[in-house]
């Protein structure tokens, strides 16, 4: 096939992509009521408020930490937890496979209203464990967990893409774990 072909095929996808609604993930526009926002929360070394603040970023937003007035956008985090739980153990009772559940519980309110009420989701991740490679597994684990935080925040960024620009009358979302 010749480069000039190549080509047009290329600017041909890219051109039909650009009109099916195509969006790299997490680039969903959020509406202008968030371009400025405040995240309220007390769990600000967490890998989900790291993940959050990155995409929001990463989105157009501003985030002052500073923004108290009704006048602005929060995103309450209520809670952000992980918890790691023996599944199986050995004959020798030594665990040989843990679950990590990762759970969230947010709300949204805007200019004083609150348009997301407190929903709660939650990731559970199994994996297995060997005392011959502890260390490895360990990180495992770390990893494992911000694996779950970053799709938690894809959740998150998908729920503020879906607000209107106006700030509409709480949205009751059913709070249904979100279990892989």
């Amino acid at each position: 096939m010749n480069p000039w072909r190549i080509c047009q095929l290329i600017t041909a996808t890219a051109v039909l992509q650009s009109g099916c609604g195509f969006h790299l993930e997490g680039s969903e526009p959020l509406p202008s009521s968030l371009a400025v926002l405040r995240i309220d929360t007390p769990y600000t070394r967490s890998d989900f408020y790291f993940g959050l603040r990155k995409a929001l970023l990463q989105a157009g937003c501003r985030i002052d930490d500073d923004a108290r007035d009704a006048g602005s956008a929060v995103i309450h985090i209520l809670d952000d937890s992980s918890v790691q739980r023996t599944l199986t153990v050995s004959t020798s009772n030594v665990p040989t496979e843990y679950e990590l559940t990762y759970r969230l519980k947010f709300s949204v309110s805007i200019h004083g209203r609150e348009v997301i009420a407190p929903e709660e989701h939650s990731l559970i991740r199994d994996y297995s464990y060997s005392e011959n490679a502890q260390l490895a597994k360990d990180r495992e684990s770390a990893i494992l967990s911000q694996a779950l935080a970053h799709d938690l925040v894809s959740v998150v960024m998908r729920r503020l893409a879906s607000l209107q620009t106006s700030a509409a009358p709480a949205v009751a979302a059913p709070a249904s774990p979100a279990h892989s």
